[in-house]
């Protein structure tokens, strides 16, 4: 425990060390960091010298003092050789006296003269001769050994020569000096010939353009490359001139995009000014053009409540002792209110209001439409079967859908009489489906006649595209009829069910409408819009 004690307290003194020479390395960072580079530079070549100027000074000092002790031991020994030392020594064991002003003779045992054991092994070798003892004294001395009667004596001579001394602390000095003054001259020639041209100056230069760029004076920003040295400074000069020069350039660039940009928006804005008026002139026309072709289609249409109402004209006529039965009373009125909702319709139209949309019976509507075909001579010359569901019904405008039922009978038994079809026969089916994530209802009106010739099935639904050239084929029943589907945001596709090569294909028309209006918005707008609806097979 006490050994684990220990370990622990030298290893927080350790990190309480490195904390300590860490925050006094970050203090010296932020000191320096806050110098110009002039002081900076000044600071940290003055204290190299001055580093470099104490290590040889204190190097050289020891060597020439070992050199002084070496010529005092020397002049020491000349001396001991001249000595009677029996005769100074007065047969004393141990003692000490003064032969000259500067050398002191000391004798005794080894242990009494602090000699070492190299010291005495020489002594010893040479056998009564004097030895230079020039180690480890402050002075220079030398030694003799000679053995008595009653043991061995030890004689150390210490010869300080002051005059030597004296020339060698002015040595000192001068070398001091001499330091000192090679460090001023380096200094000086740094601070005057080196720094200002190769650092300082450079600095100014690049400060001084610096400046320029960002007071926007263009003319002195960059760095005259005559007073760009050849070293990294001058590297960074040049590629701080090149950053500036491709700066500008990209300016240049941008600023002739912005003008080229600004220039194509104003022709942009002119054009769709221009286009913005075209638009509102071609709506116009267009509209006027659906006027026009509303007003052709409502006249279409109002051909087969007149000839109903013709029909019971000349009945009435032929027998006007039966008078109106009240089933030909409901049926005129019937007629007169759909002459009156056609008119509602074309002024709908002008006003661009949108049709009324409630929930209606699917075969409510077709036995309407079916009705309104009744006194209808090809439609009597026709067997059809109404298969619609009765429980079947979706939100529409009603008298809108009737109108596309009574084209789409009407144009089938036309051509199934015209086409002298055996047995013609015409199928109203209607069921629901599920497609795209949506309810539809699906109406189709199938014939067994020849079928849609190939030449006109693309431009089938297209104003005034007729099978029948006669006076009785205006050809905007279809385009009538798609219109008003696709009012209603559906499709109404036309197909022929078998092969027209085999002789009675027959035909089919299907209308498919989203089973609830809030699947698809009314309006003459959201019809132009409409689109193809869900994808039909």
């Amino acid at each position: 425990m006490p050994e684990s004690a220990a370990a622990e307290g030298a290893d927080a003194a350790a990190r309480r060390t490195r904390r300590g020479r860490g925050r006094g390395g970050r203090a010296a960072r932020r000191f320096l960091g806050t110098m110009r580079i002039r002081k900076k530079i000044f600071l940290l070549h003055t204290a190299f010298s001055g580093v470099l100027a104490a290590l040889l000074f204190f190097a050289l000092r020891p060597a020439i003092q070992d050199l002084l002790r070496q010529a005092e031991a020397e002049d020491a020994l000349f001396v001991l050789a001249t000595l009677d030392l029996r005769g100074l020594a007065d047969g004393r064991a141990q003692g000490e006296r003064t032969v000259t002003g500067d050398a002191v003779l000391r004798w005794g045992s080894a242990g009494d003269l602090s000699l070492r054991g190299e010291d005495i092994a020489r002594l010893q070798q040479a056998s009564g001769a004097p030895v230079p003892l020039p180690h480890g004294r402050a002075t220079g001395a030398a030694g003799v050994y000679v053995p008595h009667a009653a043991g061995a004596g030890y004689y150390v001579l210490e010869r300080r020569l002051e005059a030597a001394r004296a020339s060698v602390a002015r040595l000192d000095l001068i070398l001091l000096l001499s330091l000192l003054g090679l460090y001023t001259l380096v200094a000086a020639a740094l601070e005057i010939f080196v720094l200002p041209r190769n650092v300082y100056e450079p600095i100014r230069l690049m400060l001084q353009a610096d400046r320029a760029v960002q007071r926007g004076h263009r003319d002195d920003e960059l760095i005259d490359e005559r007073m760009m040295p050849e070293d990294e400074l001058g590297e960074i000069m040049r590629s701080r001139n090149r950053s500036i020069a491709a700066l500008r350039r990209n300016e240049r660039k941008l600023a002739s995009t912005l003008e080229e940009l600004e220039r194509v928006a104003g022709d942009l804005k002119r054009k769709n000014h221009l286009l913005e008026n075209a638009r509102r002139n071609l709506a116009d026309a267009d509209r006027l053009a659906s006027l026009g072709m509303l007003s052709a289609g409502i006249a279409h249409e109002i051909n087969t409540p007149l000839a109903v109402v013709k029909g019971l004209v000349h009945q009435l006529r032929r027998h006007p002792e039966k008078g109106v039965e009240p089933a030909t009373a409901d049926l005129m009125k019937r007629v007169v209110d759909r002459l009156e909702r056609l008119g509602e319709g074309l002024l709908d139209f002008a006003r661009v209001r949108s049709p009324a949309v409630d929930r209606r019976s699917v075969a409510a509507l077709v036995t309407q439409a079916l009705e309104l075909l009744s006194l209808d001579e090809s439609v009597q010359r026709v067997a059809i079967a109404d298969r619609t569901p009765a429980d079947l019904a979706l939100e529409c405008d009603g008298d809108r859908i009737v109108q596309v039922l009574v084209n789409l009978v009407r144009n089938a038994a036309e051509a199934l009489v015209e086409s002298g079809t055996a047995a013609p026969a015409i199928a109203i089916d209607a069921e629901t489906l599920s497609r795209e994530d949506s309810d539809w209802v699906s109406i189709t009106v199938s014939d067994n006649g020849p079928g849609i010739p190939a030449d006109i099935m693309a431009t089938l639904f297209e104003p005034f595209v007729s099978t029948r050239l006669d006076a009785k084929g205006s050809g905007l029943g279809l385009a009538v009829a798609d219109g008003i589907v696709r009012e209603h945001r559906g499709v109404l596709v036309a197909r022929n069910l078998g092969d027209r090569r085999a002789g009675a294909p027959g035909a089919q028309f299907e209308i498919l409408l989203p089973a609830f209006a809030g699947a698809a918005r009314s309006g003459r707008g959201d019809a132009e819009n409409a689109g193809d609806g869900p994808n039909v097979p």
